[in-house]
């Protein structure tokens, strides 16, 4: 059953420098009690993308088109009260830096039962306090009837971001959005956090979009996967194939900078230069400058996303003359690689 239908999603900013588009034609899908992740660089659309499926862009400098259908309803078409029964309540987000997402001022009880009160119609602050109590024994907090009363800077980072997950299930939640939700925080406690998220939904058969730049996080979370460059999917797989034969030239470049205890090499393999500017995108396909196997039509002509037969998609033109059965505009290394991602 399909929980999440995003279609055709573009978002574009406006500057006085000019026009950014941040997300262009995004589409995917996300059934119900799975979980996805989306990866790539700082800059690539993901963080973007995920404030446009809460409805957290809305002003006036900011143009969203295309669709983001959330159990039969299109999110963009709601109106702001309508949106805030489901922000919160069916659709929830955790952001990246819990310390700069709680309120200092109120203590870490309370933000988990305002949700609560809101949501839940008729419920007593009584009854909510005793459900945010038992929301912080869920989420691993020790001695949550004392921490019920204390406030975010008396807190831990990992026990802050066991808050913000705490928060974020207060409700009926259905689809559960973690932003980077273990960047700031030493490895043993990103794996507690992450365990505690897989845990909480294979519990609650609840949806999670894993936003990160940390292939290892999606494999050990994630059943699909969307690879992001300059706001457009570049590859589109189950997890477990991505990591055994990766499609696109940048999938391949992400995974080869991954260090791996097998493999005894003295400096990790790196993307040559960066994302590029926004508001100065290349011609043709927004990786060829990064890209060796680069050839004339790639700094020409955008690639589309290409559908194999396998079910997986990838924008490159390699699989376009793949298909084809037309090696004309193929350079040989081209070709090399093309046998190195494809054996025979």
């Amino acid at each position: 059953m399909t929980l999440l239908k995003v279609e055709d999603l573009t978002i574009q900013f406006k500057s006085r420098q000019g026009v950014v588009k941040a997300v262009d034609n995004l589409s995917f899908e996300l059934a119900k009690g799975i979980s996805l992740g989306i990866v790539g660089e700082s800059g690539s659309g993901k963080s973007v993308t995920s404030l446009a499926i809460m409805r957290l862009l809305q002003n006036a400098n900011t143009e969203i088109t295309g669709k983001i259908d959330f159990e039969g309803v299109d999110l963009l078409k709601l109106s702001p009260d309508e949106m805030r029964k489901i922000r919160g309540n069916s659709v929830s987000m955790i952001f990246q830096e819990p310390m700069t997402s709680l309120n200092p001022l109120h203590t870490c009880g309370k933000q988990i039962m305002e949700p609560i009160l809101i949501h839940q119609k008729g419920i007593s602050k009584q009854e909510a306090k005793k459900r945010a109590i038992e929301l912080l024994r869920l989420v691993g907090i020790p001695s949550p009837e004392q921490r019920f009363h204390e406030y975010p800077h008396q807190m831990s980072g990992g026990m802050r971001q066991r808050i913000m997950i705490a928060i974020a299930l207060a409700c009926d939640t259905k689809l559960l959005i973690a932003d980077e939700p273990t960047t700031a925080l030493d490895v043993t406690i990103q794996a507690q956090i992450l365990d505690l998220m897989s845990k909480l939904k294979k519990q609650r058969d609840m949806s999670i979009i894993m936003i990160t730049h940390d292939l290892g996080v999606v494999k050990e979370m994630c059943e699909n996967v969307v690879v992001m460059y300059t706001g457009q999917i570049v590859e589109k797989s189950p997890t477990d194939l991505v990591f055994k034969d990766p499609l696109h030239p940048y999938t391949k470049g992400l995974l080869n900078a991954i260090p791996k205890i097998s493999s005894k090499v003295e400096r990790l393999e790196a993307i040559p230069g960066t994302v590029p500017d926004a508001l100065r995108m290349p011609t043709g396909c927004s990786f060829h400058p990064r890209c060796k196997y680069a050839t004339e039509r790639c700094k020409a002509e955008k690639p589309p996303l290409y559908k194999r037969e396998d079910g997986r998609e990838v924008r490159c033109f390699i699989y376009d003359a793949g298909e084809k059965g037309d090696d004309g505009n193929v350079t040989n290394e081209y070709k090399e690689y093309s046998n190195s991602i494809n054996p025979k």
